[in-house]
């Protein structure tokens, strides 16, 4: 990537920011994605974002979302990040299907669009169930669901429940 434009749309959903390339314009690959979130992503010294959202075209849905975390390593899905995906790809004419099917490697999600002046102004995501298992979420508790779990940080202890919609929280 020495020496090369690269166009990118920066968006946000409730403040999860990321870098959204447009794959199906770009040839940036996952590869590029996963070398590239950690200098992009950085927020001193480039960009700056909690990652990289790949749009790419999919044999399966309208389009297919890859995302990348600030360190470069993917996630299946993020929540925030798909309501954005589906933005785009309305907004930017690359499917007008209402409802969008988005490929995630959690599998194909489905985005209701609210249009209004015909461009998208709210998005609904059908997120399917959560995942409480502690082995899938992942997490080093094996235990089935995590609800109420302690744990110290500095030296102050807080509950949690372990959950996944596509990447790990502990909410």
């Amino acid at each position: 990537m020495t020496n090369r434009i690269l166009s990118f749309t920066k968006m946000h959903g409730i403040g999860n920011d990321y870098i959204y390339i447009d794959c199906f314009k770009e040839n940036f690959t996952v590869e590029d994605a996963k070398k590239f979130s950690p200098i992009l992503s950085d927020r001193h010294f480039s960009i700056g974002a909690d990652g990289i959202i790949l749009i790419m075209p999919s044999d399966k849905a309208d389009v297919k979302m890859r995302m990348f975390n600030y360190d470069g390593s993917e996630s299946e899905m993020c929540g925030n990040g798909i309501r954005c995906v589906a933005k785009y790809t309305y907004d930017k004419n690359i499917s007008k299907n209402n409802p969008l099917k988005i490929e995630t490697l959690r599998g194909i999600l489905e985005a209701k669009l609210f249009i209004k002046d015909e461009e998208v102004d709210t998005v609904e995501i059908n997120m399917d169930s959560p995942i409480l298992e502690g082995l899938k979420i992942p997490t080093t508790i094996n235990k089935n669901p995590i609800i109420d779990e302690a744990i110290k940080i500095n030296g102050k202890e807080y509950l949690f429940t372990a959950v996944s919609m596509g990447n790990p929280h502990a909410v």
